[in-house]
């Protein structure tokens, strides 16, 4: 009987001390409390900030008062933890509720592409513990430079159109920074910068922050057709950056019409014919393709053009053609207006002729035959009666 007690008190015994081992004592305080996030693993950019919204859960039914602080954490990155506006390194929950508060990340400008961990750690008064870790994917090697960029950098108008581009100044280093802003801009072309709608010719940008610039590029307005690239320069001390703007030139379409001697008028005799030798001038900086000639003449007026088109004209360059003006038979002298057009698809102008009808010269040799019979006739009578 007495061996059999020894035994059943060494079993009890080893039974419990295997039951320490295995299942180990597991405080109160720290099956009570827990820690939640919803995004426990992100990826980012360098140089930007994270908002970790962290809930911590007292499934207790007392009051704790937890202790947060994060015990792992790369080097050169900074962690601060917030709630209600306030830096906070201990939080209170009460019984079956739970507490929010933040867990700001600030990714360094600085770092390598890779993966960081951080461990959040929430202490109960009774020393019951609960962890959070954090997982950070850096998707890009990170720099300490500065940036200059724009979504749309090529434009395309004619010669007297402006060209307004927004461009991004980005400030990737750890301190406000002063650039300077410049263009090298070919003679002739004008290049402006603009920041809240003031002309500026520099600009401050904080530390890890951008800056929206507006670049209006005016070219001459006698610039031929083509592609033309401005770079655009902001620069700090040692940080600069450049970005190139490219206009597309498609040129200016226009013509001068006139005359060799730029005289505008003329004289005809009615009923007659007359030539009137025109000239046009391409004034633009493109190419004028099949100029068209036209006319607005009086009633029963003729005008035909020899020749009636033309089909090319290049920036610069003149061409000929001749009017053949008739007047109408019925035309009484005076002066008249003919209107000649000259037009493309793309450009025109016009020019007013003024005709000066004259009569013709056989009706004024009739009357002074008239004017001779007439007086004929009455020196016969006065020479038959004029002694009766």
């Amino acid at each position: 009987m007495k061996h059999h007690l020894q035994r059943a008190v060494i079993l009890t015994l080893l039974l419990s001390l295997l039951g320490g081992i295995v299942l180990p004592a597991v405080p109160a305080s720290a099956a009570g409390i827990s820690m939640f996030t919803k995004y426990a693993g992100i990826a980012v950019t360098p140089g930007e900030s994270i908002n970790y919204y962290v809930d911590i859960i007292n499934s207790s039914n007392s009051i704790q008062t937890v202790s947060l602080q994060v015990v792992e954490q790369p080097e050169d990155w900074e962690v601060s933890l917030t709630a209600g506006g306030w830096s906070i390194s201990q939080l209170s929950i009460k019984p079956q509720s739970e507490e929010s508060f933040t867990m700001q990340i600030e990714v360094p400008l600085r770092v390598e592409k890779g993966r960081y961990t951080f461990m959040l750690r929430a202490t109960d008064a009774a020393g019951g513990v609960s962890t959070l870790p954090i997982t950070i994917e850096v998707t890009e090697q990170g720099t300490f430079k500065t940036e200059l960029e724009t979504e749309q950098p090529s434009m395309q108008g004619t010669a007297d159109s402006k060209f307004e581009y927004k461009v991004t100044l980005r400030n990737r280093t750890a301190d406000e920074q002063l650039y300077a802003l410049s263009a090298a801009a070919p003679r002739g072309w004008s290049v402006q910068f603009e920041v809240s709608n003031q002309k500026v010719t520099s600009v401050k940008v904080d530390a890890n922050a951008t800056r929206d610039i507006s670049v209006t590029i005016d070219p001459p307005e006698e610039i031929e057709a083509g592609t033309y690239t401005i770079p655009v320069t902001a620069q700090a001390g040692s940080f600069s950056a450049e970005e190139k703007l490219e206009v597309q030139i498609t040129g200016t379409y226009k013509m001068e019409l006139t005359t060799p001697t730029g005289r505008l008028s003329t004289d005809i005799t009615a009923g007659r014919e007359k030539m009137v030798e025109l000239q046009l001038n391409n004034t633009g900086s493109t190419e004028l393709i099949d100029i068209k000639l036209s006319q607005a003449a009086p009633v029963d007026w003729e005008v035909r053009f020899e020749p009636e088109n033309i089909s090319s004209l290049l920036p610069g360059e003149s061409a000929t053609a001749k009017a053949y003006i008739k007047a109408s038979g019925k035309a009484i002298a005076g002066d008249y207006v003919v209107n000649i057009k000259a037009q493309t698809p793309e450009a025109s102008d016009s020019a007013d002729f003024r005709v000066t009808v004259e009569t013709s010269a056989l009706w004024g040799w009739v009357g002074v035959l008239i004017i001779a019979l007439v007086v004929a006739g009455i020196y016969y009578l006065f020479r038959r009666y004029g002694r009766q």
